[in-house]
């Protein structure tokens, strides 16, 4: 039986990973982690529950109610309790709050760098995974468990088996010396299959919405809430549209309110679907074109995390096989595209990527994981792509 520190979101994929480690015989402990605001009393652990041999990292949280769709709400702190005192593990809550700031902050600041953020993918590396591992250590627990639908398979991580639901694109930046002490107990299972367990054990969240909306963004649009973090920018972020033959066709309010991909939302009428092809911060302008204009061949990614020793890539690429065997991914949403990778031995933080056919909006921000079938390889973070 391994000691098991299991991240419990109050949502019924990591309700039924309690249920499947529970049932596997091991010994689960249950942690909420509370960051994007403050977190309800339902949190505090009741005299006589908690286990005095176990660290509570960062204390418990002062209460508040709130009920916003999304994640770490006081709901879900309200359902991860009630299914852990089902299963009878040990349940606590991390204050995370001030590592959190760190992740608003390059929200606020790659919007203002004309890039397009992935918060939730940030999180995971920064604070998931990594405050997880913290605790588990306190704890000497030999595994951290999500409820992430990705599968580790013989100490490497491997695409989910609902490719629908599939979420490794979110793991990429993993230590890869933590990879043998993960567990994913959802990854191997459909979600319907999943939602169907958690009725049968009637744990009350079987039909519970899943979490899509960024937590810290509670009202309103992205760009609102930017402007609300940099007040003192206002107004000096618009600019003008123009198309990518460099004609003026209107302005804008703040180039933080586009995404490079982006045709709806875009306040202005062309006759033709146009679609945001770049931003350039430094003039203000965001630039716009029609479909063809958002194909890429090629991206610069940087900030690399590898979970292999990136020198092998070359022999997975040998130039033998006539076809690519590498795919990478760009979006969370997307689809692994074929391609091949190259690294610089010297410098393996950043790597090319050279697609095999054009792919529509490469947004620099967003993250380029590649992969090997379902293997995941590594990844890092898009600079910039081109038209070769």
């Amino acid at each position: 039986m391994a000691r098991v520190v299991l991240a419990m979101s109050g949502g019924v994929d990591s309700s039924v990973a309690a249920h499947l480690l529970v049932d596997a015989g091991h010994e689960v402990i249950g942690v909420f982690m509370r960051h994007g605001e403050e977190s309800s009393e339902v949190c505090q652990v009741q005299p006589g529950q908690a286990d005095a041999s176990l660290p509570v990292l960062g204390g418990l949280l002062p209460g508040r109610a709130d009920h916003k769709q999304g994640c770490c709400t006081a709901s879900d702190a309200a359902d991860a309790k009630r299914v852990a005192a089902k299963f009878g593990i040990p349940f606590y809550a991390l204050d995370l709050q001030a590592d959190f700031r760190r992740i608003v902050d390059y929200f606020v600041d790659d919007y203002l760098n004309g890039r397009t953020p992935n918060p939730c993918v940030k999180c995971n590396h920064w604070i998931k995974f990594g405050r997880l591992f913290d605790y588990a250590d306190g704890v000497q627990a030999d595994f951290v468990a999500t409820g992430h639908y990705a599968r580790m398979i013989n100490g490497t991580l491997h695409r989910g088996l609902d490719g629908h639901k599939d979420q490794s694109y979110a793991l990429f930046g993993i230590r890869p010396d933590r990879l043998p002490r993960m567990m994913l107990p959802v990854g191997d299972f459909e979600k319907t299959e999943i939602r169907r367990i958690a009725a049968g054990l009637d744990l009350g969240v079987a039909g519970k919405r899943d979490s899509q909306e960024i937590c810290f963004v509670t009202q309103g649009h992205h760009s609102d809430f930017v402007k609300s973090r940099r007040p003192e920018l206002v107004g000096t972020t618009a600019g003008e549209f123009v198309t990518t033959d460099g004609a003026v066709v209107g302005q804008h309010n703040g180039f933080e309110a586009f995404t490079v991909g982006q045709r709806k939302g875009l306040g202005i009428a062309l006759g033709t679907p146009h679609f945001v092809v770049r931003i350039e911060p430094d003039t203000n302008r965001v630039v716009l074109g029609d479909k063809a204009a958002l194909a890429r061949n090629q991206l610069i990614a940087a900030d690399a995390n590898w979970l292999i020793d990136p020198a092998q890539l070359a022999t997975l690429q040998d130039t033998s096989h006539p076809a690519s065997p590498l795919s990478v991914q760009i979006r969370y949403n997307g689809s692994p595209e074929p391609a091949r990778v190259h690294v610089d031995p010297t410098a393996p933080e950043s790597f090319s990527v050279v697609f095999d056919d054009p792919v529509d909006a490469v947004a620099p921000g967003q993250a380029a994981v590649v992969y090997h079938g379902t293997q995941v390889l590594g990844g890092g973070w898009i600079e910039s792509a081109t038209d070769v």
